[in-house]
């Protein structure tokens, strides 16, 4: 496990092993596991933002969009 993100609200984890991607969203408790296909779709995306916008404000609101309805709350047991 790899840290590629972190600010105040989110984190994102990358899994190298696993070819996946894990985005928390440090706010609502929720994350959101990435694998295979939607994991390479989700780095692309990363990719596409250009790096004069490449600002924690900025990969802050894409993520908060990527996750949106997809992000399953945290339960710890």
């Amino acid at each position: 496990m790899n840290v590629v993100y972190n600010s105040e609200h989110y984190s994102v984890l990358s899994y190298p092993a696993q070819e996946g991607f894990e985005l928390v969203d440090k706010e609502t408790m929720r994350m959101l596991f990435l694998q295979g296909p939607y994991a390479r779709r989700f780095r692309n995306a990363i990719n596409d933002i250009p790096e004069e916008e490449r600002d924690e404000e900025t990969i802050d609101a894409f993520l908060d969009d990527y996750c949106a309805g997809e992000a399953r709350p945290i339960i710890f047991h």
